[in-house]
C-alpha cells in the first residue's frame, strides 16, 4: 500500500478569492479509468473556485489513471491510492479526509458543468435555509459533449418514497456536512451500486431537497457504466432500500401497495403505460405542492427563492 497526498483535514487547498463562498469538499472515486479521467480532473479545476477541497480516492489502478492524477497532484488538495471494498468504501475513506462544509462527489467518468461549482457555493452562501440540492439532470456522451439538458424536477420526499422522482443525479447534487452528520456519515459500501439512492432517503428524513435551475453536474453516457448495463439490478435495490424506509413509517403500507399496484399493475396493462406517465406521473414529477421546496434560481445578482 502507498500513499500520497498533499491535504490534511485541517490542511486544504485552498485557492484565493472571495471568502464569502463555502469551503466545497469534492471527491473522485477511481478505479482503473484513464480513458475519462482527465476530462473529469480538468471540468473541476477549470472551475476555479475561490474554496475548493478536491481529493481524489484511487483503488489501485494499473491503466495510466494514476500516471494522469500525478499530473495534476499540485493543483488539487491530495490523493491516495490504495485497495477498497468498492467506490462507496473509497468515498467514505475520502470524505473522513476532508473538512469542507458542503460535500459532494463526482465519478471519474462525468465532470463538473462550467460554473457548477461557482452555483453550489453562491446557493449554500445566499440560502441558509437549504441543506441539500440537485441542478438540472445533464447527459454528456462517450466525447464529452453535451447530449441531454432536462427540466428542472421538483422534489418531494412523500412522491420519493412512493417511487416518483427516483432519479436524482448524484453529479448535480451536492449537501452541507451537518446534514451528511445528522444522516450517519456515511455512504452505505455493502453494495457496488445504487448506495446515492439509500443515502437521499436517508437526506429525506431531515431536509428537504431543493431545486436549482442551473447546469451543475454531467452524467456519461458510455458502455461501460455499471448503472445502465444493470439497470433492473437498479431498480429492484431501489425498491429494497424503499420497502425498508416504509417500514419506519406510520402509513407506509398504503405507500408499498401504491407502488406496488402501480409498478405491477397499472405499467404492464398494454398501451397503458406511456399514458400514465404522461397524464399522472410526469405532471406529479414537476407540479409544485406544499411538501415541494420551489425552484431557487439567479436573480439580481443572488440565488433566491422568489
Amino acid at each position: 500500500m502507498w500513499i500520497e497526498t498533499t491535504a490534511t483535514k485541517d490542511s486544504v487547498h485552498v485557492k484565493s478569492g472571495s471568502p464569502s463562498y463555502p469551503r466545497i469538499a469534492l471527491v473522485t472515486p477511481v478505479l482503473n479509468s484513464g480513458k475519462y479521467i482527465e476530462q473529469t480532473i480538468r471540468s473541476v479545476l477549470a472551475q476555479n473556485y475561490p474554496n475548493l477541497e478536491y481529493f481524489i480516492a484511487d483503488g489501485g489502478s494499473t491503466d495510466g489513471t494514476i500516471e494522469v492524477i500525478r499530473k495534476y497532484e499540485k493543483q488539487i488538495s491530495g490523493w491516495v491510492s490504495e485497495p477498497d471494498k468498492g467506490m462507496y468504501d473509497a468515498l467514505n475513506k475520502a470524505f473522513a479526509r476532508t473538512g469542507g462544509e458542503v460535500m459532494g462527489w463526482i465519478s471519474a467518468t462525468d465532470v463538473i458543468r462550467p460554473g457548477g461549482l461557482s452555483v453550489v457555493g453562491g446557493v449554500f452562501r445566499d440560502l441558509p435555509e437549504v441543506e441539500w440540492l440537485t441542478g438540472r439532470p445533464t447527459c454528456i456522451n462517450e466525447e464529452g459533449l453535451t447530449s441531454e439538458i432536462n427540466p428542472v424536477p421538483r422534489w418531494s420526499r412523500l412522491r420519493f418514497l412512493a417511487g416518483f422522482n427516483r432519479y436524482i443525479q448524484q453529479e448535480s447534487t451536492f449537501w452541507r456536512r451537518r446534514l451528511w452528520d445528522e444522516a450517519g456519515g456515511y455512504v452505505d459500501a455493502s453494495r457496488r451500486m445504487a448506495s446515492d439512492f439509500e443515502l437521499w432517503v436517508r437526506f429525506f428524513r431531515h431536509a428537504r431537497l431543493y431545486p436549482v435551475d442551473a447546469l451543475i453536474g454531467g452524467f456519461r453516457k458510455h458502455e461501460a457504466s455499471l448503472g445502465l448495463q444493470r439497470l433492473e439490478e437498479c431498480h429492484q435495490i431501489h425498491d429494497e432500500v424503499l420497502a425498508a424506509e416504509w417500514k419506519r413509517e406510520r402509513w407506509g403500507w398504503a405507500w408499498r401497495a401504491f407502488h406496488t399496484w402501480n409498478a405491477k399493475v397499472m405499467k404492464k396493462i398494454p398501451g397503458i403505460r406511456y399514458a400514465w406517465w404522461r397524464l399522472i406521473e410526469e405532471p406529479l414529477y414537476r407540479m409544485p405542492g406544499p411538501d415541494r421546496p420551489p425552484v431557487i434560481r439567479h436573480h439580481d445578482g443572488k440565488w433566491n427563492t422568489g
